[in-house]
């Protein structure tokens, strides 16, 4: 696999790598967690200025035009600044559903505010009751006399579910709370009468929300994409999520990667750098395993997303998520010993790190649910 980046790649790289260095210091991003949404707007604006947003719009509406190794070089390097601002589900998740899926109208109405940073979205797509499988919905929406629907149900764990203006949602127009088919996809107003949100921080800096939603009105041109075919669109939205995700763990786990180095490096115990010390460095060394491990999953993640065959398209991600999710984890535990009980302390940057791979193995199913979801494929 050709790992190498072209002109075109080099010079986007480059552009984030200035957006990280110049404007995301770990105080700076400390300050956007302590903001109200959990994330700054003032880098948001930023981001949209540099036209970042857009790496997956279609160039006809203002965009990029990008591909899935577009978006890795953009995460890859907001991965090693621990960026919280909610890049992927606004310009990865929600502008290739809306590509795919919306209708003109919905096109010319959304492209030009999320390229411009205006409009916010948020994919609602779990449920308590469903865990990880995204098909399980017991939100449902029903056709009204007026032509629109009613949406009732309740979405866990939404990514930044309170400062989204759109909520992406997937409910059952028709058949039973586990079928595949019957799932229908609806963009809601988050300031829609019915909506109830209850906002609180994750173990990882991320923010997320409870969405109630209690008969919420809504249009005939909130639904996206065909009734009742929403869930092969939602499964493919997801899987550049997927893909992005694991380009962003292997930043993190880059960056992690050099923090300990120095820190071995510097720390001094018996006279010498602990570092010296054979054992640390089979640790050292089994980090920077890991990194190349998930290094090549995220490439293939970012190659395989657009496999035309769905089968073979969901195993490949699957498989990326596995092996990116358990190489996180390994590196996180590797780079809080070698750091000592302080590694885990809300000084060392290190800590953050290693919380934000968890939160990353955690999303949209964790390395046992995609061991489980490949094998099913398989058979």
């Amino acid at each position: 696999m050709d790992f190498s980046l072209n002109e075109e790649q080099r010079m986007l790289a480059e552009l984030v790598d200035r957006f990280v260095e110049k404007d995301y210091s770990f105080e700076a991003r400390k300050a956007s967690l302590r903001q109200a949404e959990g994330f700054s707007r003032e880098q948001w604006r930023t981001l949209a200025a540099t036209g970042l947003l857009g790496v997956n719009i279609p160039e006809a509406y203002g965009g990029m035009g990008g591909s899935p190794t577009d978006a890795l070089v953009v995460m890859e390097r907001f991965g090693s600044g621990l960026v919280v601002e909610p890049f992927v589900q606004n310009a990865v998740v929600a502008a290739r559903l809306l590509a795919a899926n919306g209708s003109e109208s919905q096109k010319n109405r959304f492209f030009p505010a999320l390229l411009a940073g205006e409009t916010l979205f948020a994919l609602a797509c779990v449920e308590r009751s469903g865990g990880f499988d995204m098909w399980h919905a017991q939100s449902r929406a029903v056709p009204d006399a007026a032509g629109g629907w009613d949406l009732s149900g309740t979405k866990s764990v939404v990514p930044y579910g309170d400062s989204a203006d759109i909520l992406v949602v997937p409910a059952r127009t028709s058949g039973a709370p586990d079928d595949r088919h019957g799932i229908s996809l609806f963009l809601v107003p988050r300031a829609a009468a019915g909506i109830e949100v209850q906002a609180f921080p994750s173990f990882d800096g991320q923010r997320v929300a409870e969405v109630r939603f209690t008969g919420v009105k809504l249009t005939r041109d909130a639904l996206l994409g065909p009734e009742g075919e929403g869930y092969p669109a939602l499964e493919l939205g997801v899987d550049h999520g997927i893909a992005a995700l694991c380009a962003e763990a292997v930043g993190a786990m880059q960056k992690l990667l050099e923090l300990t180095t120095d820190y071995l490096r510097t720390r001094r115990q018996f006279g010498k750098p602990i570092g010296s010390f054979q054992a640390l460095q089979h640790r050292a060394a089994g980090m920077v395993i890991c990194l190349e491990q998930a290094r090549a999953a995220a490439f293939m993640a970012a190659a395989g997303v657009e496999e035309p065959d769905a089968a073979t398209r969901r195993r490949t991600v699957s498989a990326a998520k596995v092996l990116v999710g358990r190489c996180g984890r390994e590196s996180g535990e590797a780079a809080t010993q070698l750091h000592g009980g302080m590694g885990m302390t809300d000084e060392m940057m290190s800590g953050h790190y290693f919380k934000r791979l968890v939160g990353i193995d955690k999303t949209w199913g964790d390395s046992e649910h995609h061991v489980e979801l490949y094998a099913s494929l398989v058979t």
